[in-house]
C-alpha cells in the first residue's frame, strides 16, 4: 500500500489503515461540532474504538490534527486537478470552487485547524505550495477561453471562500452560501450579461437578525476564559 500523496508517512497493514481512516472520518465529524478542542477520547468514542488503538496511531492531537489537515489538502488537489481536465474551463472552475465550499462548510474544524492555532501558517503555506500552481492553470485556461475576467489572479480564489464561509457562520443555514457563491462568480465572468439563476432566499429579514444575534453570543461564548 503506498503512502498518502503529499506526506513521508509509510505504508500502513490494511487493517490499521482501516483503523486510521476510521479515526480520521471521526476527528472530522467531531471537530467539526465541537472544534479541535475535543479530546482523542471524545475521537475514539464517535469511532467506535478503544483510545489505546487511537494512540497508536497518533501519539498526540496535534498529530492527528496535522494528518487530518493532509487529507483535508488531498482532497482539494484532487478537486482543483479534476477541475482541470474539464474541457470546458469555466464550467472546471466553477465545479472547483462549489466543491471546496461544500468542503469547508459548517466545518467549524476545519476552519480552527487553518486558522486557529501556532501552526496555521506552516498549514496555509503548504496548501498553497500545493494548490496555487493548479488553481493558476485552472485560471489562466479559463481566461484562454475567454470565459473569466482577465484581472482574476489566483489569490481572489480563497478571499471567495473566506466570504462565503461567513454566510454559514452568520446564519447557520447549511446551503445559503450557494447563493451568495453564485453572485460572486458570475462577476468573474468575462461577460457579466451570462448571469446563473440564483438559488432562492427561504428567509426573511427577522430570521437573518436572529441568526445574526446568535451568531455573536457564540463567539462571544467561544472567547470567554474557560
Amino acid at each position: 500500500m503506498a503512502s498518502s500523496p503529499g506526506t513521508n508517512r509509510p505504508p500502513l497493514r490494511r487493517d490499521a489503515e482501516a483503523n486510521r481512516r476510521r479515526i480520521l472520518a471521526a476527528a472530522r465529524e467531531v471537530f467539526r461540532e465541537r472544534g479541535t478542542e475535543a479530546s482523542l477520547a471524545d475521537i475514539a468514542a464517535h469511532a467506535g474504538l478503544g483510545l489505546g488503538t487511537v494512540y497508536r496511531r497518533f501519539s498526540n492531537k496535534e498529530e492527528l490534527v496535522d494528518a487530518l489537515f493532509d487529507d483535508m489538502t488531498d482532497t482539494l488537489v484532487a478537486v482543483a486537478e479534476e477541475a482541470l481536465a474539464d474541457p470546458d474551463a469555466w464550467h472546471g472552475l466553477v465545479t472547483s470552487m462549489e466543491r471546496a465550499c461544500e468542503i469547508q462548510a459548517f466545518d467549524r474544524g476545519l476552519r480552527e485547524v487553518m486558522l486557529g492555532s501556532a501552526a496555521s501558517p506552516q498549514r496555509q503555506a503548504q496548501v498553497r505550495a500545493r494548490i496555487v500552481p493548479v488553481m493558476g492553470a485552472l485560471i489562466a485556461r479559463a481566461q484562454d477561453q475567454g470565459s473569466l475576467r482577465a484581472d482574476v489572479v489566483p489569490v481572489d480564489m480563497p478571499m471567495i471562500q473566506l466570504m462565503v464561509a461567513a454566510v454559514t457562520d452568520r446564519t447557520g443555514r447549511p446551503d445559503l452560501w450557494r447563493r451568495y457563491l453564485r453572485l460572486l462568480l458570475d462577476g468573474l465572468r468575462a461577460e457579466p450579461g451570462a448571469a446563473s439563476d440564483l438559488p432562492e432566499v427561504t428567509f426573511g429579514d427577522s430570521e437573518f437578525m436572529d441568526a445574526l444575534d446568535e451568531s455573536s453570543a457564540r463567539e462571544a461564548r467561544d472567547r470567554a476564559p474557560r
